[in-house]
Parts: structure tokens; sequence; C-alpha cells
């Protein structure tokens, strides 16, 4: 079983999971825009059971556009977020792909959001799009 570990920017967060994404999605909403600094967020969701966390994290809870909350992770010394746990999905913590710093993770199937996608970001076609 694959094992892969998550930090952030300084080491003191991780997260380290087994076994692969349930999902791995890309979202193109102004809030993961921002989050992120950049122009979509990716992350992959994974089995609550299958992710282990390490280290001390401040919380930051923010209000999605159809109201649930979902509760972001990141190192109070560095600022990176490490994980979230989305509102409605308790079985599952979602991680921004980046946070795993590996070239080789497997590619989005699903993308978000994409009417608020920058007209240059070209998704994988055979990912499920919603606009």
């Amino acid at each position: 079983m694959t094992t892969r570990l998550a930090a952030c920017s300084c080491g003191q967060l991780t997260a380290r999971v087994e076994g692969d994404p349930v999902r791995v999605s890309i979202c193109h909403c102004l809030a993961c825009q921002r989050r992120t600094g950049s122009v979509f967020g990716q992350q992959a969701r994974f089995a609550r059971e299958r992710v282990a966390t390490s280290g001390a994290s401040t919380v930051y809870t923010r209000v999605g556009d159809e109201g649930s909350r979902i509760r972001f992770h990141f190192c109070p010394q560095c600022g990176s977020t490490v994980y979230y746990e989305p509102e409605g999905l308790e079985a599952f913590i979602a991680i921004p792909v980046g946070a795993f710093a590996d070239p080789g993770f497997p590619p989005p199937t699903v993308s978000v959001y994409e009417e608020r996608m920058h007209s240059w970001v070209a998704p994988p076609a055979d990912a499920e799009h919603i606009p």
C-alpha cells in the first residue's frame, strides 16, 4: 500500500496517508485562488482513517458558497495549509496536493467552479467538468 507524507514548509505539521486518494480535484473558485495564491486549488480526498496528522495547527473556518463550513489546518509557524475538513464529509480529510511535493501525484479527475477558471488553464480533458 502506498504511503505519502504531506508537510508544511517548515516540516512541523504533517499528514501521513496510506493508500490512494478517493478523489483528486481542482477548484477554480475565488476563495481557493485567494487561499493558495494561485489560479486554482488542487486537493486530494482521503478516508479519515487512512490519515495520521502530527504537529500543531491553527484552524481557519471558512463558509463555502453553499453555506457549509471548511476547517483549514495550517502551520502556526510557516502558514502552510496541510489539511482540511469539509463539513458534511466528516469521513474524509482533504489535503492540498502541493503539500505532498510529489510531481508524480495522480492527476485530477474532477474540475469544479470552471466558470471562474482563468482562460489559459486547461484541466485534463477526461476529468469531470463542473461549471
